[in-house]
């Protein structure tokens, strides 16, 4: 009897047995923008920022372009764990999924209890909505063999139902005036590329050529263009037989592994140096109880961890989930705290929620910053302390 072929590793699973070092590169560039923005070269970085190139700023192709091809990647594991992974079956996707509920739902209703009065801000509401995987794990690498691979697996799946989750978001409450033409258009290229993958075409090119036509379309219809990114990772194929490994020839296996190290050390980390830099300049306490900042930072800092344990407490409690193996709750309070780290996708709708306003995309960043900061470094804290429980796992 032939023993069955290993399975192939995902980017996801190559990424937790990295450590997610990617996330350490991330925490680098934030650091190296805070610095820059704050030094004597402070004008060159915004001027560079802010200038044209084939008639985006530079920022802009950061923001728009690079960002798509993350939000290929971000599809790509959406689609792989729906379908193969962590999140492939319904008692699997319970616990995570109520947990993710309650990350984006607290966060929002604290941020609006700061910015629902006339002269507030309420179209920041999502902003403190999303957990980074890369920066939430890459704290979690620091802690090595602390933290039971049980936690490091839910906080990933709750990380990519967050993800899916600020898709959504972006996709509904933050698109502009829509270009019907331009849209129909992207439809129409959907079409294509879904006939593609039914038809069993596996070479890429078409796929990524294709792809490149849909996200000018999507930029031109007033739908953020990062969205035509994940658009087409639901259209990459991957061949799954139930009960066999995946074809590591897989079309979307392929893509994913050449994305993921372009992602996690070139193109995260340079989102992260052209949107977290932001000059220190005459702030002071004041600025940071404004509205904006302080619903930004609560948000992260106690509505993650108070909507994330609290929904989880109530799912185990009901039995509908159960604790993961060899944890216990002073960790997975740890990792509901380290869920309030918040930093690329709550950027990105930071500043989509505020386009034409630099001084609101400043005190977005000063909020997630103090946010984030506060959550890795208390998560941290309290994670470095605790010791894992073995306990037996109750049969389903």
């Amino acid at each position: 009897m032939h023993a069955a072929a290993p399975r192939p590793r995902s980017a996801l699973r190559a990424f937790l047995s990295s450590e997610a070092s990617g996330g350490v590169v991330l925490m680098g560039a934030a650091a190296l923008a805070l610095v820059v923005a704050n030094s004597p070269v402070s004008g060159a970085y915004f001027e560079v920022l802010h200038s044209y190139v084939l008639g985006l700023s530079v920022l802009h192709w950061v923001n728009d372009a690079l960002m798509a091809v993350f939000f290929l990647l971000v599809g790509l594991e959406i689609k792989r764990e729906m379908l193969d992974g962590q999140l492939s079956t319904w008692p699997r996707r319970i616990l995570p999924g109520i947990a993710a509920l309650g990350g984006m739902v607290v966060p929002a209703v604290i941020y609006l209890a700061f910015n629902s009065g006339p002269d507030d801000h309420p179209r920041g509401w999502a902003i403190p909505s999303a957990t980074d995987i890369a920066f939430a794990l890459g704290v979690l690498s620091l802690l090595g063999p602390r933290v039971p691979i049980s936690l490091k697996v839910f906080l990933t799946a709750l990380a990519i139902l967050d993800d899916l989750g600020a898709v959504l978001i972006i996709a509904v409450f933050y698109t502009g005036d829509l270009n019907l033409y331009a849209l129909a258009g992207a439809a129409f290229v959907l079409v294509l590329l879904s006939g593609l993958n039914r038809a069993g075409f596996s070479d890429l090119k078409p796929y990524l050529l294709l792809g490149a036509v849909l996200w000018a379309l999507v930029l031109m219809s007033g739908i953020h263009a990062t969205l035509a990114g994940v658009a087409l990772a639901l259209t990459i194929p991957l061949r799954v037989s139930p009960g066999k490994p995946e074809d590591e020839a897989s079309p979307l296996h392929q893509l994913e592994h050449t994305l993921q190290p372009w992602v996690a050390f070139l193109i995260v980390p340079v989102f992260g140096f052209a949107n977290a830099g932001v000059s220190f300049s005459g702030m002071s306490l004041e600025t940071l109880l404004n509205p904006v900042p302080l619903g930004v930072a609560l948000g992260l800092f106690v509505g993650k961890q108070v909507g994330v344990f609290a929904f989880s407490w109530m799912a185990i409690r009901m039995a509908w989930a159960d604790l993961p193996a060899n944890a216990t709750w002073a960790q997975f309070y740890g990792v509901a705290l380290l869920c309030g780290i918040g930093f690329t996708m709550s950027l990105f709708i930071g500043l989509l929620a505020f386009p034409t306003s630099p001084e609101l995309q400043d005190a977005t960043k000063l909020g997630v910053l103090l946010g984030s900061a506060l959550s890795a470094a208390i998560g941290a804290a309290l994670l470095s302390v605790t010791k894992p429980e073995a306990r037996p796992t109750k049969s389903r």
